[in-house]
């Protein structure tokens, strides 16, 4: 059996398998990529090659173009694909649509790179699949107990209470553009809101590139061409970025939310002016990322791109192996890309 470190290994431009000759999720061009999901900070153009699910690389061509790599290997969730040697097999992540952990096997030692992820329930991707594994290589995006984030229905349930309390005001949720905004539509779809929902344009393609893969959104509208003091008692979709500038002074007295795990600390709240913050997350918190732990139980957890001391002293006082691999590069949520980036 080979050493852990000699299968995978942190560089700088990201997690390389040596006797594979591939990196996963790499910050930097390369020849060859193993992409778990569309996010920019995982998923960059300039690649030789990418082996990713079909879905991601639709999401990379619809963001950087069609030439956003040399050669596309699309792997179904569950296909193996063996790149010198080394198995490489997507499974299921439950960020968002496409997006995949990594498993990497070789000489009797089987890694998992978990790329983003969460545990519960998503209408618009595929649930996470834990994989017993030796390592398991975790994000940390939340990785503290105070990350806790209530039940999906009930931030729903708050905006959609809002909604029927302030039937003049337009309602304006900041969402990212890949992930987020088409899960706060089909949220709202399940809460009964069956009205038109108005998009800003940068999540159009985005939006489109969902319904082709099954997930249905519902009526939509584009939210442009508009007279001031427009769609009272509706909602509006956009981008983070968007709803700070003077595109969103056309609406009526509008309710500002914002849709991120991150909207539990009100501090962030208060610094973007938001009034109605929406507690949802595509990372796993800090309850789901210690089942995850106790549930696979490998030999070692590595913890990247997050809040990582937490999480070690919880692997401590569990007597399980951990190390921080302090990765560069990878941002907490696809906020604030530049806008030819977000569709």
């Amino acid at each position: 059996m080979m050493r852990f470190e000699d299968l995978l290994r942190p560089t700088p431009a990201g997690l390389y398998c040596p006797p594979g000759d591939f990196y996963v999720d790499p910050v930097r061009p390369v020849d060859r990529a193993v992409v778990t999901h569309g996010h920019s900070d995982h998923a960059r153009a300039g690649h030789g090659a990418v082996l990713a699910t079909r879905q991601t690389l639709a999401i990379m061509a619809e963001r950087y173009g069609l030439d956003f790599t040399e050669r596309e290997q699309a792997a179904a969730y569950g296909e193996t694909t063996t790149l010198n040697g080394v198995e490489v097999t997507l499974v299921p992540a439950g960020h968002v649509l496409g997006s995949a952990q990594a498993v990497i096997r070789s000489r009797g030692v089987t890694m998992v790179v978990s790329g983003d992820y969460k545990r519960r329930r998503d209408p618009t991707c595929a649930a996470f699949e834990p994989v017993p594994c030796d390592v398991f290589i975790s994000e940390a995006t939340f990785g503290l107990p105070v990350f806790t984030h209530p039940p999906d229905t009930e931030e729903i349930g708050r905006l959609v209470q809002s909604l029927r309390q302030f039937p003049d005001r337009a309602h304006l949720v900041g969402a990212y553009a890949l992930g987020k905004a088409q899960r706060v539509i089909r949220l709202l779809r399940e809460a009964g809101w069956d009205r038109p929902i108005y998009v800003h344009g940068a999540l159009e393609r985005l939006n489109r590139l969902y319904e082709r893969e099954g997930v249905d959104l519902g009526p939509l509208l584009p939210a442009t061409g508009l007279k001031p003091n427009a769609l009272g008692g509706e909602v509006v979709i956009a981008p983070p970025s968007a709803t700070q500038d003077r595109w969103a002074r056309r609406f009526a007295d509008p309710v500002l939310a914002f849709a991120s795990g991150w909207m539990l600390v009100k501090a962030r709240a208060r610094q973007r002016g938001v009034e109605l913050p929406l507690v949802l997350s595509d990372h796993a918190d800090w309850p789901e990322l210690t089942a995850t732990f106790a549930e696979l139980k490998p030999q070692e957890i590595w913890i990247t791109h997050g809040r990582e001391e937490g999480l070690l002293r919880w692997c401590e006082l569990k007597g399980q192996v951990a190390r921080a691999l302090r990765l560069v590069g990878y941002d907490e949520e696809d906020d604030e890309a530049p806008s030819e980036l977000v569709g």
